[in-house]
């Protein structure tokens, strides 16, 4: 690996975190040179928190009915995550779109991932729009984040075959163990500095 301090990831969440927990647990592993040195939520009771505390992880919840917009919310957010010299950070399962505000504080160095094979079936209930569409393979996708809805550039992807009984907790089980990968490939690469943006494409050195 380079020789340079761990990366400092900020996690954002919404939700239980199994995401959250499978990058603390690689991480704790020794397989990513990284560390997270902070996790918000923008949901009080979200399971992620206590997950985070349990790792001895600095925890914020950062609400966002107490702003009037997005901007203002994603400024505080900025000034949250560089309170804290984030270098990377990580939507795992934050239910939030971001604006600009927050795209242009860390170009490319903001990182999702989503449960279809992007671009197709972009935004919630991709696994129920996979189904109902009748595809024959589904997938998830890791990118980096824009003003968008899952348009960003696309880093990894990972195929999840449909079976034909499936409905959209027996897929979406199939492919979060998918996720658990592919996501752990992704930030790997990002911090053993493999990664490069050309416009759309994102460029991985062998």
């Amino acid at each position: 690996m380079p020789e340079h301090e761990p990366y400092r990831l900020g996690v954002l969440v919404s939700g239980s975190g199994t995401n959250l927990q499978v990058i603390i647990d690689r991480i704790e592993a020794g397989e990513i040179s990284a560390e997270i040195v902070c996790v918000i939520s923008n949901k009080a009771g979200a399971y992620a928190l206590t997950r985070a505390q349990a790792h001895g992880i600095p925890v914020i919840v950062h609400e966002n009915i107490n702003f009037s917009d997005r901007q203002s919310y994603d400024a505080e957010t900025v000034s949250i995550l560089r309170s804290y010299k984030v270098d990377l950070v990580i939507l795992a399962g934050f239910m939030r779109i971001l604006t600009d505000v927050m795209v242009n504080a860390f170009p490319h160095a903001i990182m999702n991932i989503h449960p279809a094979l992007l671009p197709s079936f972009p935004g919630l209930h991709a696994q129920q729009q996979a189904l109902d569409y009748g595809v024959r393979y589904s997938g998830c996708t890791v990118h980096f984040v824009d003003s968008g809805t899952d348009t960003g550039p696309i880093i990894l992807q990972s195929v999840v075959p449909v079976e034909q009984n499936d409905t959209e907790e027996t897929l979406s089980t199939r492919i979060q163990r998918a996720e658990h990968k592919t996501f752990i490939e992704a930030i790997r690469l990002f911090v053993d500095g493999k990664i490069q943006v050309k416009g759309r494409k994102v460029l991985i050195a062998s």
